[in-house]
């Protein structure tokens, strides 16, 4: 059995592939201001896609084996989509000790708001591949006309885009094009942000969107669950430690040093 640090100041660790996770801790940091955070990126293992499925299970547990060990959370926050579709089962298998919150797309809530029953899901090509997504569908949406729209490149553009870099804006609208579908007078009401990088690049996406729909972003809703299962502290209202950043690559470049700085994580 791990052993955890059991001390008053146990952080929430949030895990994510790459830098897609910052927009869930935005929304974690809102609702838990007195808890302090530590973020952890895998970029030696981005992108998740193109990882075979058991390997990239054995991968993220046994990641987590050292950061639990390191950092004895009180809670973990898994904000990527593909990492916990694949290894939320095992994580929790593996450690039952920690309360894991995970990251699954926003189907049920998007099949209880759309109007006209068309519902696109835009994420990564692993997610739309996956049973999980598609035992969400059959369980929560089947009413609805669901299309999986799985982009191999937005990603990617997502984590350049917020570090500054130019991202142009035909590869972008090539990339949400296939989540506007009609039929007749109906024609796609919502889509589902089914990767945790992409709400970085919203503001894009309803730009260039062939007419709006309701772009679902599962933050708020997975930080309102992290805060649902954590005690609030009104003895530590401001942290005293800064908030940490991890990258399992080691240091990353000027730019990512930058943007976690942004977001008062101090790089590790």
């Amino acid at each position: 059995m791990l052993e955890l640090n059991a001390g008053p100041d146990r952080p929430v660790l949030v895990f994510d592939s790459g830098i897609g996770g910052l927009t869930v801790l935005r929304e974690a940091r809102v609702l838990m201001p007195e808890r302090r955070f530590v973020y952890v990126a895998d970029d030696a293992g981005f992108p998740y896609g193109g990882w075979d499925e058991g390997a990239l299970r054995e991968r993220i547990v046994r990641l987590f084996e050292g950061l639990l060990r390191e950092h004895g959370p009180a809670l973990c926050i898994v904000a990527c989509n593909t990492a916990f579709t694949v290894a939320g089962a095992a994580l929790r298998a593996a450690y039952p000790g920690m309360t894991f919150v995970g990251t699954v797309p926003a189907i049920k809530p998007a099949a209880e708001r759309t109007h006209s029953g068309r519902v696109s899901v835009l994420a990564t090509p692993g997610t739309v591949q996956r049973d999980y997504t598609r035992d969400l569908i059959q369980s929560f949406a089947s009413q609805c006309q669901v299309n999986l729209v799985g982009s191999p490149r937005l990603a990617r553009m997502a984590e350049a885009y917020v570090r500054g870099l130019p991202v142009s804006d035909e590869a972008v609208a090539a990339e949400i094009a296939p989540c506007f579908t009609r039929d007749g007078d109906a024609r796609t009401d919502i889509v589902v942000l089914g990767c945790t990088h992409y709400p970085f690049m919203v503001n894009v996406f309803r730009r260039l969107a062939p007419w709006p729909v309701d772009w679902l972003d599962p933050a708020e809703a997975i930080a309102r669950r992290a805060r649902s299962l954590l005690p609030r502290r009104a003895d530590a209202l401001h942290p005293a430690q800064d908030d940490a950043a991890l990258f399992t690559g080691g240091q990353p470049d000027f730019a990512t040093r930058r943007l976690m700085n942004s977001f008062g994580l101090k790089v590790g």
